[in-house]
């Protein structure tokens, strides 16, 4: 069963196959996702690495938990999960007519 571990303090210049070659030292890497940023594309400084087992997980939080990283001290740990959001068609007013009457266009008068 794979295991999802966080990795934050990423230098904003690595790279997915960078963190993916680095975690391969604890066993194998699943998938490799660094977070960027939705507007601008720049990256967040952190991101997820899937092992495929949890004993991997563990050995990768030891091995580079702390460990210096493109100048930076990685921070490695078990990722919790992602907290329930209200989002689209969730607990929203329903679309159509507002209430109340409406107001009319202001014409061109002569």
């Amino acid at each position: 069963m794979p295991a999802k571990l966080f990795v934050g303090n990423l230098s904003f210049q690595a790279t997915e196959d960078e963190l993916r070659e680095l975690f391969q030292k604890a066993g194998t890497v699943e998938t490799v996702r660094i977070i960027t940023d939705q507007f601008t594309g720049r990256p967040r400084g952190f991101g997820f690495v899937e092992m495929a087992t949890k004993e991997e997980a563990g050995r990768a939080v030891e091995l580079l938990n702390g460990k210096l990283f493109r100048d930076r001290n990685l921070v490695v740990d078990e990722a919790r999960p992602q907290p329930q959001r209200a989002g689209a068609g969730g607990e929203r007013a329903p679309r159509g007519p507002r209430p109340g009457g409406g107001g009319g266009g202001g014409g061109w008068r002569r």
